[in-house]
């Protein structure tokens, strides 16, 4: 499980192709790799990943090919930075949000909004899920608990403050940019429950 608190962020410093899956090895350092070991989950902009090798800094994570497809995980090239969370423990404190490193779906960023004192990004709605995102309802952006702000024309928005412009790689993001989508599983549980509850009534009634 994660929280979608970033720890910081990691370098791709190789890629190595093979049949129907690639490895990356990152560059971590400092609390990331801390009493790190090979088989440990680490959420790369927000897809759990297991630790494969350790050699010092050089941390590796194979990668099958469905993964490589459906994340953005799959666009990465060496020297290009992804959002690293560690995976959570009890007794963490949970300052985001529960999530399961579990990518639903991706999204482009559609607008990039900046002023002195305020930084929105704006994302298009991914088709398929739009039921389940709301207005100050959480959700996972590349790994990072966040809130939606607005909803309109087929889009969302989110705020982000300097703390996480300065530790995660969502000020790179610009218009075009593909960015992973974990949707708050609390949500879509509710959500799916109320349909099936509704479509049970009304078979009942017809």
């Amino acid at each position: 499980m994660f929280t979608g608190i970033v720890q910081g962020t990691a370098i791709l410093i190789n890629l190595v192709e093979k049949e129907d899956f690639r490895t990356h090895v990152m560059a971590m350092t400092g609390r990331l790799t801390q009493n790190l070991v090979v088989g440990a989950s680490v959420a790369h902009n927000g897809c759990c990943l297991t630790v494969t090798n350790i050699r010092g800094n050089k941390v590796s994570f194979d990668l099958m090919e469905e993964t490589l497809r459906l994340t953005n995980l799959g666009d990465l090239q060496v020297g290009d930075s992804v959002n690293i969370e560690r995976a959570a423990r009890f007794g963490d404190e949970i300052g985001g949000h529960a999530m399961s490193g579990h990518i639903m779906c991706t999204t482009d960023v559609v607008s990039v909004l900046e002023s002195d004192n305020n930084y929105r990004i704006w994302f298009g709605l991914p088709k398929g899920y739009e039921k389940y995102v709301f207005e100050k309802g959480y959700i996972g952006i590349d790994g990072i608990s966040l809130t939606v702000g607005e909803i309109e024309n087929g889009c969302f928005c989110v705020n982000l403050i300097p703390e996480t412009l300065e530790r995660t790689v969502i000020g790179q993001r610009m218009i075009g940019s593909r960015i992973n989508i974990e949707i708050d599983p609390q949500t879509q549980a509710i959500v799916d429950t109320v349909e099936r509850v509704m479509a049970q009534n009304t078979a009942l009634k017809s």
